[in-house]
């Protein structure tokens, strides 16, 4: 990746090395993005899929204001994350996300590169080592039995009594016939977020904005963490995903006035995805019916 990182380092500053006059901060993205270096950077990993990701880079820098205050170099190197991957980063689909985050230290915005529990998924099934990988919310009334010494729990959704959510499970079978299930009440999973993950609590985290979302991953993750088969794939974005974790999400809305409105205005070249399950069709993803 360090070589990535040259590479788009060099195309932000117009590929001579020498930087180019004040520039709004999308069209500074353009540049990078648009830059040849680059260009067959994202073309060596997605081909002909490489300028409707680039696109979607685009689309998504310019309807977050939070990631806007972010270096546009270090969101480059955070997209090309996820698209050696082949997982969209489309916020609809939950595949993968770009996060910004504050340094607590420098104050400075740091863009995130997270794996949503459908991203992890769509990796598990690239290994042909799954029979079955499933996650899902557990509403109230639906679990009947949950046994701790091997982890089995036991569902029946025609006992829910309402539309309370009380816990979160994952489920995997391999090939061979291994089975595991991990189940975490409501109440685990807070406690567990609170403990490892530095952005729970925070209105700008994905904690926030998806709850479930994330409390499924956990269960995903741990259960994978212990006894999934994890390609070099997967343990390569396994690494970065847990990694991605360790520095403190902004505290507080941007200001109205810190981010000129010209920059928010999304040109007309670039247009948002209209049909995100098509978007994930385009990168490899499949839609997992099974996973909530």
């Amino acid at each position: 990746m360090s070589n990535n990182q040259g590479l788009i380092q060099k195309a932000a500053k117009g590929g001579n090395g020498e930087s180019k006059t004040a520039l709004r901060p999308i069209d500074k993205l353009k540049n990078i993005l648009y830059a040849q270096s680059v260009q067959e950077q994202f073309k060596s990993v997605l081909a002909e899929n490489a300028g409707a990701f680039v696109a979607s880079i685009i689309d998504l820098y310019n309807t977050d204001r939070t990631l806007q205050m972010c270096d546009p170099k270090n969101v480059v190197m955070e997209a090309l994350k996820a698209a050696s991957l082949k997982l969209p980063i489309n916020k609809q689909l939950g595949f993968a996300w770009i996060v910004p985050y504050r340094d607590s230290k420098t104050g400075q915005y740091i863009p995130t590169f997270q794996l949503g529990y459908k991203g992890y998924v769509q990796l598990c099934m690239r290994t042909g080592a799954y029979r079955y990988i499933n996650a899902d919310v557990v509403y109230e009334g639906e679990l009947v039995k949950h046994d701790k010494l091997t982890g089995e729990i036991e569902i029946d959704p025609e006992k829910r009594t309402g539309d309370k959510k009380v816990g979160y499970f994952a489920f995997i079978e391999t090939l061979n016939g291994f089975r595991k299930t991990l189940y975490m009440s409501v109440e685990e999973v807070i406690k567990h977020a609170q403990q490892y993950s530095k952005s729970y609590g925070n209105k700008n985290s994905v904690w926030a904005t998806d709850f479930d979302a994330m409390a499924l991953k956990t269960c995903l993750r741990l259960l994978l963490s212990k006894y999934g088969v994890m390609s070099v794939e997967m343990q390569r974005a396994y690494i970065e995903d847990v990694s991605a974790d360790t520095v403190e999400i902004a505290d507080h809305a941007i200001e109205d006035d810190v981010i000129d409105a010209e920059w928010n205005e999304a040109p007309n070249e670039t247009k948002e995805t209209e049909n995100p399950q098509a978007e994930a069709t385009i990168f490899g993803g499949q839609e997992p019916d099974q996973a909530g």
